[in-house]
């Protein structure tokens, strides 16, 4: 760890799994579950703002980077993603959490916050639908279904992999640099930042096995949607770059359908899904905005 960096790093055993994370400030506890295929570093720009009134905690999330990478995607289920989050609210002494989320991270904060409302104060997602938004336009959004063709694709065995491992981790970088509207939202330092997590042994598997995972519960239940039955209750603020390549925006027009408690929705034109690296300064000051008008409970 470099002695100049505002965090630190710690590792929670909970859920029979290993999980690397950093953290820094003190406050009320602060979540911050990233996507793919990116790891902790996704929140650099949020990190040390937020730690300023919050202890913050970013996770590697179970198979990425520095956290323990089971092997089969039977254990990327929903149920032991959220098994992962409760334990290590658990871990860090507390009964709750502000929840801020991004991607993949999303997509295990929506059900977490509708399956465990007494868990999460506050919830803040970044360019996630809820997973029955998402499967419902899967189904009846022929834009969506051609945004996604990544997901089909990703249920293939190996190959994924060997073509994200290809010509140096190349796609990794296409991913970050050719969907930024700002390409200088990611340096040199950056690209390799998340080309090294993806390099680690098991990482790439790991994080394509959300897909698989989810791909194989949507089969087991379609009329659900791969989501779940309850709603989202706690006050909830959706930060969404227009721009973004992978999900539509017509997607959080159905948001209101999944969330019970107050629901806010910030748009950012110009600015594609990466939208905390691309746009840091204003999507923190949405999250501040938000909470200072939404105080969590001492």
């Amino acid at each position: 760890m470099n002695a100049n960096e505002p965090w630190k790093h710690a590792y929670a055993h909970v859920n029979n799994i290993r999980l690397h994370y950093v953290t820094a400030g003190e406050g009320p506890l602060m979540l911050m579950l990233h996507g793919f295929p990116e790891f902790w570093y996704s929140w650099r720009h949020q990190i040390p703002a937020m730690a300023e009134r919050y202890r913050v905690v970013a996770p590697d999330m179970r198979g990425y980077n520095q956290s323990e990478k089971p092997v089969g995607a039977g254990h990327y289920r929903l149920n032991a993603l959220m098994g992962d989050i409760q334990g290590l609210i658990h871990h860090l002494g507390e009964s709750s959490a502000i929840i801020v989320a991004h991607d993949w991270g999303g997509g295990v904060a929506w059900p977490f916050a509708a399956f465990y409302p007494h868990m999460v104060d506050r919830l803040i997602i970044l360019n996630c639908p809820p997973p029955a938004v998402l499967m419902r336009h899967l189904l009846n959004n022929r834009a969506q279904l051609r945004r996604s063709y990544y997901m089909f694709l990703f249920q293939l065995p190996y190959l994924p992999e060997a073509v994200m491992r290809a010509r140096d981790y190349d796609l990794i970088a296409r991913a970050f640099l050719g969907w930024a509207i700002d390409k200088s939202a990611f340096s040199v330092h950056d690209i390799a930042m998340f080309k090294e997590a993806a390099a680690k042994p098991g990482a790439l598997t790991g994080g394509i096995n959300y897909y698989r995972a989810a791909f194989r519960q949507f089969l087991r239940s379609p009329r659900q949607g791969g989501g779940v039955a309850s709603k989202v209750r706690c006050p909830t603020l959706v930060i969404w770059g227009e721009e973004d390549q992978a999900l539509g925006k017509e997607l959080t027009y159905d948001f209101h359908d999944e969330v019970e408690g107050p629901l806010e929705i910030k748009y950012i034109p110009s600015c594609s899904h990466w939208v905390q690296q691309e746009r840091p300064e204003l999507v923190n000051s949405y999250i501040i905005e938000f909470l200072n008008g939404s105080r969590v409970p001492e």
